[in-house]
């Protein structure tokens, strides 16, 4: 299997006036994803405002990816956290029959702050990925209050071919490079964020997931060419401004802002479902000063319009 990129951003869904989910800028918004060099996840649960989509409303965002995108193109289902196994097979069900040939297998969320034990994380994860002869990316997620275990994570690296990937949002370093290294190739590993996303290269992973890629696409990707091409000082400048990038959205309420902005900007609309409300006013008029003073320019030169 040919390697995948370096990064994948989250993409978001745009939304109408009414709430409804915008196919045209969806369609607009994945191509110029794809064009920039950047690997796509439809439907996430963060910025894809995942948990506020209807079942069929995410079937229909699968299908207008694999309608939109020419074929091999590196797009994947997301989702969000599931309660059973079941709940997570019926997704990838979904995924396949859509036509898309990857999807994120998040980690099991059993509710109310509690955690499953090994074993059950283990009767989870098994059941799952037999279920699916769908190319499967397992997510080990910190939003979930625990880790899966390495071991099982090579265990399952072993048994199931279509194992493709593991995507490690954790704030524990020392637990990403035991997932690596013990993973040893046998599938990719990507860091959640750009937090992490040098110490991830530098660890032997892949590449990271990023929001930030949904404004600026093309920066995220000159960071992963700049690494291969063997550029330090163009990678440590883009995995700087990349960062910061993810600073001021992060610190202006995420996805809120970085639609309000990519809005401003004459890309996709700015609306958000709620509970989420929009950015607006002077927030985001500082908020553009802010993101104008990084120089994004230089990578997305009319920032995709």
């Amino acid at each position: 299997m040919p390697e995948s990129p370096r990064c994948f951003a989250i993409s978001i869904t745009p939304f109408g006036a009414g709430g409804e989910v915008d196919e045209a800028a969806f369609r607009r918004h994945l191509s110029r994803l794809v064009g920039a060099g950047v690997g796509v996840y439809v439907g996430g649960g963060g910025s894809g405002e995942g948990y506020t989509l209807s079942g069929a409303e995410v079937r229909r965002l699968q299908e207008i990816a694999v309608d939109q995108l020419p074929a091999g193109a590196p797009v994947r289902a997301m989702g969000v956290e599931p309660r059973s196994a079941a709940e997570m097979s019926r997704f990838l069900a979904g995924a396949a029959a859509a036509g898309l040939g990857a999807a994120q297998v998040y980690s099991l969320d059993v509710g109310h702050g509690h955690r499953p034990s090994p074993a059950e994380l283990e009767r989870y994860l098994t059941e799952v990925l037999d279920s699916t002869a769908l190319g499967c990316v397992v997510s080990t997620h910190q939003s979930v209050g625990y880790r899966i275990p390495v071991d099982l994570l090579v265990a399952l690296a072993g048994r199931f071919e279509h194992l493709i990937g593991v995507n490690c949002t954790q704030p524990d370093v020392a637990y990403l490079d035991e997932v690596v290294r013990a993973l040893d190739g046998r599938c990719e590993v990507h860091v959640g964020g750009p937090g992490q996303a040098l110490t991830a290269l530098a660890l032997g992973a892949r590449g990271f997931l990023s929001s930030e890629a949904n404004l600026a696409p093309s920066l995220c990707a000159a960071l992963g060419d700049a690494l291969d091409g063997g550029d330090a000082r163009a990678l440590m400048r883009n995995a700087a401004t990349v960062l910061r990038l993810s600073n001021l959205l992060y610190g202006h309420g995420g996805i809120r802002a970085t639609k309000a902005v990519m809005h401003r900007l004459g890309l996709v609309g700015a609306a958000t479902r709620p509970p989420r409300l929009p950015l607006e006013g002077s927030a985001l008029d500082q908020l553009m000063e802010q993101v104008r003073l990084l120089g994004l320019e230089e990578h997305d030169t009319v920032l995709g319009r």
